[in-house]
């Protein structure tokens, strides 16, 4: 998966909106509801670069691994930064973003998600 497919799947999923950060977080957001699931920066030096969350077990799993590291300033909510999306398996990618999805949509007020799976069928 490429950058623009990435961007794709995330737009996709129910509930979505992103956000453009400016200056000086220069990021651009993928929330549901009011809950960030994923992010890209968007300003050199890491320009691209990809994060979502994930399990404090699989955030040491992930982060031993080539191109994934520890987000900057998020690695202790367990953040995790893919450097490079187009090296990650296809799959794999997509669990990740779906995990992080679905560990923000359940942080969402019980009411809000009812809302959003009505709005979902």
């Amino acid at each position: 998966m490429n950058i623009d497919d990435v961007k794709h799947l995330c737009r996709s999923l129910p509930g979505t909106h992103e956000k453009q950060n400016g200056p000086p977080s220069n990021i651009l957001v993928y929330k549901v509801g009011s809950r960030k699931f994923a992010y890209f920066k968007t300003s050199e030096p890491e320009q691209w670069r990809f994060s979502v969350r994930a399990t404090p077990e699989r955030f040491l799993e992930l982060t031993d691994q080539d191109g994934m590291k520890p987000a900057r300033y998020m690695h202790r909510f367990h953040w995790v930064t893919i450097v490079d999306v187009e090296s990650v398996p296809e799959g794999y990618l997509k669990e990740l973003i779906q995990w992080s999805y679905d560990k923000a949509l359940s942080g969402l007020p019980k009411a809000e998600q009812r809302k959003l799976a009505v709005a979902q069928a």
